[in-house]
């Protein structure tokens, strides 16, 4: 579509339809959170920390491809596991930061190292 006035193509997109690709999506939407945020979603059982050896936006575009083989590798090795009680004490206790990557149903986390903060 042209705009009537100069004749130049409009800009216009719909939305979900920016003309970034999936991983630059995931990229934008991965955040820092406190463990505040996070814990509503520790009890709903939708966290999963994600080790800081993986990259936490490559692990979110296998599960939004639903990339069973890559997603069971991961947590096959513990690369990819549901924490539990001790952690979320931990955490709770030290007011640990993460980054945060909403890949609905999961919520996949990952500490914030020093390098990081």
């Amino acid at each position: 579509m042209s705009d009537p006035q100069d004749g130049k193509p409009m800009e216009y997109t719909m939305l979900g339809e920016d003309g970034t690709t999936d991983l630059e999506k995931l990229e934008k939407y991965t955040g820092e959170v406190s463990w505040d945020y996070l814990e509503s979603h520790y009890k709903a059982g939708a966290l999963l920390f994600v080790d800081p050896s993986l990259d936490l936006v490559k692990v979110g575009k296998a599960f939004a491809d639903d990339d069973t083989d890559a997603v069971a590798s991961w947590k096959q090795s513990g690369d990819i596991i549901v924490p539990s009680t001790p952690h979320a004490m931990y955490w709770e206790e030290k007011g640990e930061k993460f980054l945060a990557l909403v890949v609905s149903p999961f919520v996949l986390i990952q500490p914030v190292s020093e390098a990081d903060a």
